[in-house]
């Protein structure tokens, strides 16, 4: 069963909030990250604060009992083989999360947060067009129209636009964020299922964060093993350990809003928010491999563009209703 759509506006700017706290994560974490010279200790930080904060609200809110419940039963469920169970691959939204929090801690103090969302951007708009083509979303399947495939076209040009005159970064940080992108409009599509089953997207959130803390762990583990041990240093500012909360934030939002919008949609509208605030975190903070102002400029303006493209026929759909 297809969910009921919000008007397209409703959902784009719930989205573009998302994409704001979005990119004012990635620079916190990118400078916490620099400044402790460690991006995997950033990202635990990062992670295992917001975990605390779920852990907390799970506790004290009635609706995260009842959630934290429902999971409980979901889960028995599944091991008997029962249809409304929740199946293992639905608990695994965290693991694109730690993905992307590894990648801003250890590349975004380098490239900058707007090359950082170009790369998101266009592993969102890849990955966002096939989940929804594949109904592995809670909107079900969503059709690939000439429109929205215009759009996801637009989208993946404001990515090419960052790479004119080349990029003066390791390869392995221009790669990381097109994979976070995919990782992201999976991890929406995942949490926004696992919503539905639970009833409650701070329970979903709240798996989000235990699977990627539980990840981010091991690669801490591994890498003070193997390459050098964590800081004995820490900065004193308390704005730079804020980053899990504005996650707990903008994942909880996208989990609510997925089923109403769809995964490209809800990407598309995200980038509004996270290119443009990229654009201007860069400007005012640059970092040295950031894209030069018009490059930018440009790619925000095509964003932009490629979410009124793909949003054209959603409204349709809704009139025909």
């Amino acid at each position: 069963m297809t969910s009921r759509r919000l008007p397209a506006w409703i959902g784009i700017s719930a989205a573009a909030v998302i994409g704001i706290l979005t990119a004012i994560q990635a620079r916190i974490n990118g400078q916490l990250g620099t400044r402790l010279g460690d991006g995997f200790t950033a990202a635990v930080i990062s992670f295992g604060s917001g975990l605390i904060v779920l852990i907390v609200l799970s506790l004290l809110i009635p609706q995260g009992r009842r959630g934290f419940a429902a999971l409980v039963a979901g889960l028995r469920r599944a091991e008997q083989g029962g249809a409304r169970g929740i199946p293992f691959w639905m608990l695994c939204g965290g693991v694109a999360g730690a993905l992307s929090v590894a990648t801003q801690s250890l590349a975004v103090g380098i490239i900058g947060v707007a090359l950082f969302t170009v790369g998101v951007v266009a592993g969102q708009t890849v990955s966002g067009l096939l989940l929804d083509r594949a109904g592995i979303g809670p909107a079900g399947v969503v059709a690939v129209t000439p429109a929205r495939l215009a759009g996801g076209g637009l989208a993946m040009l404001a990515a090419a636009v960052s790479l004119v005159g080349g990029v003066h970064a390791p390869p392995v940080l221009i790669v990381l964020p097109f994979l976070v992108g995919a990782g992201i409009a999976w991890q929406s599509a995942v949490n926004g299922r696992l919503r539905q089953r639970v009833g409650t997207p701070l329970t979903a959130t709240l798996v989000n964060f235990i699977g990627g803390t539980l990840v981010l762990g091991v690669a801490e583990i591994v890498h003070s093993l193997t390459v050098a041990p964590p800081p004995t240093v820490y900065p004193t500012e308390p704005w730079l350990y804020v980053g899990g909360v504005i996650g707990v934030t903008y994942i909880f939002l996208a989990a609510a809003l997925v089923p109403y919008t769809g995964v490209l949609l809800l990407g598309l509208g995200t980038v509004v928010g996270q290119v443009v605030t990229s654009v201007v975190i860069d400007a005012l903070w640059p970092t040295a491999a950031a894209p030069a102002l018009w490059q930018s400029l440009l790619m925000s303006s095509l964003a932009i563009v490629s979410v009124v493209v793909a949003a054209v026929p959603w409204r349709w759909t809704r009139r025909e209703r």
